[in-house]
């Protein structure tokens, strides 16, 4: 009888980890997707404030990737778990690692925010489609962290499918940039910022898209990265 109560509160006490796990990481994300939001707005307005807020809140997501790591490797350590259980944890530990990256990115977005801003140059804008690229990765990270907790496979599909609009802006910046430095050589230093910028919004859709894709793991352990590429 004790011995039966003991494993009713071991498992209690399994679920209870599992469940902080998965609120820590859905907290790191929403701080992430925050700070995309914000270093997008500070790139726009040139507010060299804002995006130093980007670069303050990146240290504590930093931080929270230690923290989750450590919780990982303290359940695996006690728990040892298998099955759908193992799955999980290996996930988060490689979900956390792209999450981070995406708010290095923000924070190093924020940095093309701060660059514009030292040029002085209010009568050059941002692309257009930097915003909408913003949109696109922000909506891609908040779907692929729904998927996860849905366990929505459907869902995420539809995120690493998203990925190709993302790639496909990504690009018609950086052609319109360059024909526009072509033109007046003087914006070249502006169209520069601009251009990094598309790229680090391009590479967060690339980790939201292996946040989709762990899902797609997580739920029916396929691997379905890099299709084609098995060996013949």
């Amino acid at each position: 009888m004790k011995a039966a109560i003991s494993r009713r509160h071991t498992h209690r006490d399994f679920e209870s980890e599992l469940r902080a796990l998965n609120e820590a990481l859905l907290s790191m994300a929403g701080r992430v997707e925050q700070m995309i939001g914000q270093s997008v707005r500070a790139l726009f307005a040139r507010d060299v404030a804002m995006a130093h807020e980007v670069r303050e809140t990146d240290r504590l997501v930093n931080h929270a990737e230690k923290e989750i790591d450590r919780m990982c490797l303290r359940i695996l350590a006690r728990r040892q778990p298998m099955g759908s259980d193992l799955r999980f944890l290996t996930r988060a530990l490689k979900m956390v690692t792209d999450i981070e990256r995406v708010g290095d990115l923000a924070g190093s977005l924020a940095r093309q925010a701060i660059g514009l801003a030292k040029l002085d140059r209010p009568d050059l804008g941002v692309h257009p489609a930097i915003e909408r690229m913003a949109e696109l990765v922000r909506s891609m990270l908040a779907d692929a962290l729904d998927a996860f907790v849905e366990r929505d496979t459907a869902l995420a599909h539809q995120v690493i499918e998203r990925d190709k609009e993302v790639n496909a802006l990504h690009d018609q910046v950086c052609r319109d940039v360059f024909a526009h430095m072509q033109a007046r050589p003087e914006v070249l230093p502006v169209g520069l910022h601009v251009q990094e910028a598309a790229k680090f919004l391009e590479r967060m859709g690339d980790h939201a898209t292996n946040l989709a894709e762990q899902v797609v793991f997580l739920v029916h352990a396929e691997d379905i990265r890099h299709p084609g590429s098995g060996a013949s």
